[in-house]
C-alpha cells in the first residue's frame, strides 16, 4: 500500500505542493495581484449579501441566477445559503476570485461581497454602506482631534503639573 504512487491531482489540497509563483507577473502597485497568484489552485470562499430584505427563498433564486451566469462563463462555483440574505460562493480555484467578485458587485441586487476579509460594496448597497467603506481619510482627522483633546487633559491633570514643577 505504501508503495502505491498517488497522482498529484488525487492528493488532498493541503498535501499538494504549492504552485510556483512567477514574481515577474506581480504588480507592486496592486496587492490583489499577489493574492491572485497565491490563491491560484486553492479552494476559496467568498460571502455575498443580497440587498433589500429578501426571504431565504428569494436569496436562493437570486444567487442561483448568479451561479448560472458564472457557470456559463466557465467558472466552477458552488453556492451555499447561510442566512435570509447571505450566501457563500465556494471556488475550486481561488485565482478567479477577483474576476467573480467584479461580476457580483456589478449585479443590481448585490449589497456586498466579502473576499479575504475585505468587504467590497455592490451595486445594490445603500449609500450609507458605501460611505462606511471609505472612512480612511476621516481616520487621520479623528487622530488630530484626539491629539487636541489629550492636550486639554494634560492641562487639567494634577500629576502632570507637579511633574513639570519638579
Amino acid at each position: 500500500q505504501k508503495d502505491d504512487d498517488i497522482e498529484e491531482g488525487d492528493l488532498p489540497e493541503y498535501k499538494r505542493p504549492p504552485a510556483p509563483i512567477d514574481f515577474s507577473k506581480i504588480d507592486p502597485g496592486k496587492p490583489e495581484s499577489i493574492l491572485k497568484l497565491t490563491k491560484k489552485g486553492k479552494t476559496l470562499m467568498m460571502f455575498v449579501t443580497v440587498s433589500g430584505e429578501p426571504t431565504e427563498k428569494e436569496t436562493e433564486e437570486i444567487t442561483s441566477l448568479w451561479q448560472g451566469s458564472l457557470f456559463n462563463a466557465n467558472y466552477d462555483v458552488q453556492r451555499f445559503i447561510v442566512g435570509p440574505n447571505r450566501a457563500i460562493f465556494m471556488l475550486r480555484d481561488g485565482g478567479y476570485a477577483w474576476e467573480i467578485k467584479d461580476f457580483l458587485i456589478n449585479q443590481e441586487r448585490c449589497a456586498d461581497v466579502t473576499l479575504e476579509g475585505q468587504v467590497y460594496p455592490g451595486k445594490g448597497a445603500k449609500e450609507s454602506d458605501k460611505v462606511k467603506n471609505k472612512t480612511k481619510p476621516e481616520k487621520g482627522k479623528k487622530k488630530k482631534d484626539a491629539d487636541k483633546n489629550s492636550e486639554g487633559i494634560k492641562e487639567n491633570n494634577r500629576a502632570t503639573k507637579q511633574r513639570d514643577d519638579l
